[in-house]
């Protein structure tokens, strides 16, 4: 996720010199055979900084939006094979790794992963997409998905889920307090014609929503239209199958960072962080038994928020929870 600045190509990556302070120990640590994999590339701007403030680092970036990919890419051709762009959604990133013969692919297979950074979330790229459908604020296709040359879209799950499968998304994944009220306008409004544009229904949960109820809590699309995108882009899914992924991959030393902009996101990658940190000895004991001392460390405390300056300058950086941890030690039989 981005914010709107006067950086080049218009954006200023969220957080990018404190994402920059968290992997700097692990790229110092793997020295020339340093990889960052930066797993949402959006439109470039966190790779970018980062292999400018690392002039040794490679970075593999992984997109799963073709054009973000491309566009990315080429952004980032200054920097020659010192990039390399995978079309690829995250959690699937080592059949990607393992199937291209670039040389930072090629590190990584030897050594392992240095650093890796998750900023998860639509990108500000999307939102300002119009045609994508992901913003409510404009009329335009309900579509929705990060790749839009596979899957479902937000027209397809308003035109054939059920009213329980549909409030279930709502309620689940938005937090929406009417998702079995909207659920059921949905179902009666589909009947007379289809959902096709965001335009339609944006009207209907206005119509909806109680007017008391509209008056809190910013726009009364918001909760819909999470849901709909978490739905259609599996993103929880996503989250939970990244961490093992990610970490098992991680060198000694090495460091994974994940920026979360919704409670759900968060809570699956502190539950995940949490286990992974934890000694597995049975309490009580004064010393870990052989086998059960965590092979991962917490960087931070916490879940660190975004800065007031950076809040002031784009409010989309204000719910930001950042949460890094390290390997301290491998398992025997890993080869990397």
């Amino acid at each position: 996720m981005t914010m709107t600045g006067n950086g080049t190509h218009g954006h200023v990556p969220v957080l990018r010199e404190r994402v920059a302070e968290l992997l700097r120990p692990a790229v110092v640590d793997a020295g020339d055979d340093a990889v960052i994999i930066d797993g949402t590339l959006g439109a470039g701007g966190h790779s970018e900084y980062l292999l400018t403030v690392f002039p040794g680092v490679r970075v593999i970036g992984l997109d799963r939006d073709p054009l973000a990919l491309e566009q990315a890419t080429d952004r980032l051709k200054p920097f020659g094979d010192r990039f390399r762009g995978l079309h690829t959604r995250f959690d699937r990133f080592v059949s990607a790794v393992d199937s291209d013969d670039s040389e930072p692919c090629s590190v990584v297979r030897r050594h392992g992963v240095a650093g890796a950074l998750f900023d998860l979330g639509v990108s500000s790229m999307q939102l300002d997409q119009a045609e994508r459908g992901f913003a409510y604020s404009k009329d335009a296709p309900l579509d929705m998905r990060m790749d839009p040359t596979s899957g479902i879209t937000a027209a397809d799950i308003l035109n054939t889920y059920g009213h329980g499968e549909l409030a279930h998304v709502l309620k689940t994944y938005g937090d929406e307090r009417f998702a079995g009220k909207i659920a059921s306008a949905v179902l009666r409004e589909r009947e007379k014609a289809p959902f096709t544009t965001s335009g339609r229904l944006v009207e209907l949960l206005y119509a909806t929503i109680p007017a008391a109820a509209r008056r809190t809590g910013g726009h009364p699309a918001k909760r819909t239209f999470q849901a709909l995108r978490v739905e259609v882009n599996g993103e929880l899914d996503s989250v939970a199958a990244v961490v093992p992924a990610i970490t098992h991959e991680l060198r000694v030393g090495g460091r994974a960072v994940f920026m979360a902009y919704q409670s759900l996101e968060d809570r699956i990658v502190k539950k995940a962080l949490t286990e992974l940190t934890t000694s597995r000895s049975p309490k009580g004991l004064p010393m870990d038994l052989p086998g059960t001392a965590p092979e991962f460390r917490l960087v931070t405390r916490g879940a660190e928020k975004a800065p007031r300056h950076e809040i002031e300058d784009n409010p989309r950086a204000a719910p930001v929870r950042v949460r890094a941890v390290e390997r301290i030690a491998q398992s025997n039989g890993e080869t990397r």
